[in-house]
């Protein structure tokens, strides 16, 4: 009987050690303790990094890497590891479609979700964020002073209907 019961547990544990898919961190970013872009650092991934992606959440996805588990943003990521390629290709025939159609055929899809009725009920305001952005106005004043300096000329445009 205790055999029988270790066994299902093991069992009910497979599919989270088979759900991790190996990943490469392309370009230098941050590991972030949750999914946002002002959630604490937990360290910083290098580029070419080999991560196990976990868990995907909105243009999130949490890894386990060596510097520990965290959240990256899901555009800085190349599934398969580090030079993954399909098994048995050889780039050969990439290299034919080049030359037949001037693309490698190969095509790259990114979506990230949108907010839903839960994420838009706990959203709560960052009121330093909200001074950052807004230091990125322009006055009047240095917006015609752009445009004098680019010999920009004002011009009369119609109401898009």
């Amino acid at each position: 009987m205790k055999i029988a019961i270790r066994f299902l547990k093991v069992l009910l544990f497979v599919p989270l050690w088979c759900a991790a898919e190996p990943a490469t961190v392309i370009r230098a970013t941050d590991l972030k303790q949750e999914p946002a872009t002002d959630a604490a650092t937990v360290a910083q991934l290098k580029e070419n990094t080999a991560v196990e992606a976990l868990e995907r959440k909105s243009g999130w996805t949490r890894v386990k890497a060596p510097a520990g588990e965290g959240w990256v943003k899901m555009l800085a990521l190349r599934y398969g590891g580090p030079g993954a390629a399909k098994a048995g290709d050889s780039g050969v025939s990439q290299l034919f479609n080049v030359a037949r159609t001037g693309t490698s055929g190969a095509q790259v899809t990114t979506g990230v979700r949108g907010l839903d009725a839960d994420m838009l009920a706990k959203a709560k305001p960052n009121p330093a964020e909200l001074e950052k952005m807004s230091g990125y106005a322009a006055t009047p004043d240095r917006a015609a002073g752009f445009a004098a300096k680019g010999r920009l000329q004002p011009q009369q445009v119609e109401e898009v209907k």
